[in-house]
């Protein structure tokens, strides 16, 4: 028992040091790291399997390991620092669409509800965008840039105020709109963020290329917002955020609530756990008041949306 034990403290171990690594360590990790958060619950049965056994060197090094895990993940789940910004606010909503399979009544209504001042859509479809004009989205945000697409690569940007596209990012045929939004006291750039899915080894380069491009932190405030494909354990994700940006589920202690699959979803039978893959990422000169996540039908994401203040120039 001795070793079976040790070799339930060594899985673990492993994965969390591999998690601290600073870059992707192989395709099939990628996808694993992910879950994380999950992995860092189970993690508690290494200890409580070496006491039980009385294996004391091994409870030692089980409780390091989740001292390791917790260190990583339990921050998401309290109150990051807020700078004191006393600029403009925003509101913003970010939505994958799933190849524009939303019913656009239903996003309306959240439309709505919400009253963002930008709208990032993920997989927007030449159909989707024009149901979206038909039920009368011009007329809560009559501005838009992007670039709808047939499948998966669409991607667009509907605000309240002047926008003009400036790129649309794009790798292995997925579009990741850019647009400057001109907002009373300042401008903003804003990116509708969607790399490619890596869910295949042929796609991982388009996946860390498309995240590799987004843009740094500079003098204009930067919003980047919708399907990333990727979560905050994600080395390229942590790289972004080291650049001077903020998540703002991190920041308002929602860092641990998931995104997707936003409905129970199976692998050969057994459960997936849900992950966080949708994010609102903001300068940290910005201030973040509040993130939520919402349910929309004929979708495998929530949307996500966040209340946000700029600094004051």
């Amino acid at each position: 028992m001795t070793v079976f034990v040790w070799l339930v403290v060594a899985v673990f171990g492993l994965w969390a040091a591999l998690r601290l690594l600073p870059w992707d360590v192989d395709f099939a990790w990628v996808q694993l790291v992910a879950f994380t958060p999950t992995v860092a619950l189970l993690s508690l049965i290494a200890p409580i399997l070496a006491l039980l056994l009385r294996r004391w060197i091994a409870l030692a090094a089980g409780l390091a390991v989740c001292a390791a895990f917790a260190t990583a993940v339990l921050p998401r789940a309290f109150p990051g620092s807020n700078p004191a910004a006393s600029g403009p606010p925003l509101r913003v909503l970010a939505a994958n669409l799933k190849v524009g399979s939303v019913p656009s009544d239903a996003l309306i209504t959240l439309v709505r509800d919400l009253r963002p001042d930008i709208l990032a859509l993920q997989e927007l479809t030449p159909t989707a965008a024009e149901n979206l004009r038909t039920a009368g989205l011009g007329e809560l945000l009559p501005f838009y840039a992007g670039e709808a697409r047939a499948g998966v690569g669409g991607s667009g940007i509907y605000s309240r105020h002047p926008l003009q596209l400036t790129d649309l990012i794009d790798f292995g045929g997925f579009g990741q709109a850019r647009a400057t939004v001109q907002i009373p006291g300042a401008r903003v750039d804003v990116v509708s963020v969607h790399p490619c899915a890596p869910s295949q080894k042929s796609r991982y380069q388009c996946w860390a290329d498309g995240l590799t491009a987004l843009p740094h932190p500079d003098d204009t405030p930067k919003i980047l917002l919708g399907d990333f494909n990727a979560t905050l354990d994600h080395a390229r994700i942590r790289a972004l955020l080291a650049t001077g940006y903020q998540d703002a589920a991190d920041t308002t202690a929602s860092g641990l609530t998931t995104t997707w699959p936003a409905t129970p979803w199976t692998f050969h039978g057994l459960p997936i756990p849900s992950v966080t893959l949708d994010h609102i990422v903001v300068d940290q000169s910005t201030a973040v008041h509040k993130f939520s996540t919402h349910l929309l039908p004929e979708t495998d994401h929530r949307a996500v949306y966040a209340e946000v203040t700029f600094a004051a120039k």
